[in-house]
């Protein structure tokens, strides 16, 4: 459960802000996005290969110019 103080005169607004913000940081909604479908993780070292490799490529880019 996530406990946000709320100070004296402070908006409901930042209140909710402030919760969005821890609620992102917990990272519950990217855990239940990949726990709705099996990858295997012969396939997952392959994505992680090709997105490494994709990350090297750009810096190599803006490096050069």
């Amino acid at each position: 459960m996530l406990i946000i103080p709320v100070k004296d005169g402070e908006s409901i607004d930042r209140a909710l802000k402030k919760y969005k913000r821890k609620f992102d940081k917990t990272g519950v909604i990217r855990a239940l996005r990949s726990r709705q479908q099996f990858i295997k993780p012969s396939i997952v070292g392959r994505q992680q290969k090709l997105k490494a490799a994709h990350k090297q490529k750009l810096r190599s880019i803006e490096d050069e110019a």
